[in-house]
């Protein structure tokens, strides 16, 4: 486990605990440290090698998670007692390294002037960021990609999606076009551009997407297609639905998006309020959760009054995931399991759903907000100025055990979903109502 050594709320020398410079210790705690500088704790095994080798965290976890901690977080100077082979060299010219800590403040590294200035973005210039690398391409409608162009288009870029969105719409592609559920989320793309310039052509592709969940004699299915029995279908399917509800006005829509959710619920919803990503395991994984959240979320916002069970769903989701969010504000690959890594994408989707809750009234504000904010920070970090994001789960299909989920890859690089998923969060802070 890893710690801070800092009273949050007292100030030295006129800058309060958190602007202090800090410092990164690897090993145990100290007997004595300056109150000049932080200190942040990881504990340090002795066969740790740099910079690591393998897939994270699936192979030398630990040196993994020395590593992205330290450039998680920036410090300004690593304190190795030991002398873990390789480190100083790895990380030569991004921050200095100390056999035993400092007696006073240590100067800002390169790496702590980097993630000052990914702390300082506001949310519409990190949107802004995010947008030079992701929305740019519509190979297929999938919900990755439709959520860059959708955040893209929350930035004024109507012209340039509408763009990669016309093959779907004047014949050339068909959007419905490969059977998978994905592509029924990435039909939001379509009633996004429908309610920024009027053109039919975009309803009627939201239509096709929503008129899945019926069969021919128009007799509503028991769920929506694709759904593979995991529990992102909540996202895939129920928004989609509720578009649909909200831009034609026919009520047939919304009922068949509570019925479809009360569907996954039967397959995925556990005893504790969590969800498990499917019937073949009772794993909680972390997008496994936020899909669910960030569904319910959206489908409660298109719906002209909250459903009853949409809402008590949504709230008791946000209540079971609350008080697994770790200090540092992010959830983990597997919810309750503390130790699976903290992933990116899910704390994204969890906030902006949050996010969703607290603007549309649906949930308490002030107790909320907090957890927003500190998931907010928690994504400033791990989101570079190029777009590179850290520690996002690969792409996962329903698994048998959860060593499985486990063992998932955490990417670190450019990577479109987690870039979606960050563009999604900043456009929604964009959007958080003042005080007042």
């Amino acid at each position: 486990m890893m710690a801070v050594i800092a009273a949050a709320t007292c100030e030295l020398k006129g800058k309060t605990t958190q602007e202090l410079p800090l410092v990164v210790m690897l090993g145990p705690a100290p007997a004595r440290a300056s109150k000049s500088y932080r200190i942040r704790l990881i504990p340090s095994p002795v066969n740790a090698v740099f910079p690591p080798q393998g897939t994270a965290y699936r192979e030398n976890p630990e040196s993994h998670r020395i590593w992205r901690t330290i450039h998680a977080f920036g410090p300004s100077l690593v304190v190795d007692p030991v002398g873990l082979p390789g480190l100083a060299k790895s990380l030569q010219g991004q921050v200095s390294l100390a056999s035993a800590l400092p007696g006073s403040a240590p100067k800002l590294s390169p790496l702590a002037r980097t993630q000052a200035a990914q702390l300082a973005r506001s949310p519409h210039e990190m949107a802004e960021q995010l947008g030079r690398t992701y929305g740019h391409v519509l190979t297929d409608v999938t919900y990755i990609q439709a959520l860059s162009c959708i955040g893209r288009l929350r930035l004024g870029a109507v012209k340039e999606v509408e763009e990669l969105a016309a093959p779907y719409v004047d014949g050339r592609r068909d959007s419905l076009g490969k059977p998978d559920s994905t592509l029924l989320a990435g039909h939001l793309l379509f009633a996004a551009l429908y309610e920024r310039t009027g053109n039919r052509a975009y309803l009627e592709r939201v239509i096709a997407a929503a008129n899945l969940g019926f069969a021919a004699d128009g007799a509503p299915q028991s769920s929506m297609p694709y759904h593979n029995e995991m529990s992102d279908s909540v996202f895939m399917g129920c928004p989609i639905l509720g578009q649909a509800a909200r831009l034609t006005g026919e009520a047939r829509y919304a009922t068949m998006a509570v019925r479809h959710l009360r569907f996954m619920q039967g397959l995925c919803r556990r005893q504790d309020g969590l969800y498990r990503h499917s019937p073949l395991c009772d794993a909680a994984w972390g997008r496994g959760n936020a899909f669910p959240a960030l569904g319910m979320a959206l489908l409660l916002e298109a719906l002209p009054a909250p459903h009853p069970h949409v809402l008590e769903s949504f709230r008791s989701l946000l209540r079971a995931l609350r008080p697994y969010q770790d200090a540092d504000g992010l959830w983990h690959q597997v919810i309750d399991r503390p130790d699976s890594y903290a992933e990116f994408s899910s704390t994204a989707m969890i906030a902006a759903a949050t996010i969703k809750g607290i603007r549309g009234g649906w949930i308490e504000r002030g107790v909320y907000e907090p957890v927003v904010q500190q998931a907010w920070v928690a994504i400033q970090r791990r989101t570079a100025a190029d777009g590179t994001v850290l520690d996002v789960c690969e792409s996962t299909g329903k698994q048998k055990s959860m060593e499985s989920y486990l063992n998932r890859a955490a990417i670190w690089d450019k990577d479109p979903r987690g870039g979606a998923m960050a563009m999604l969060l900043a456009t929604e802070m964009m959007q958080i109502p003042r005080r007042g």
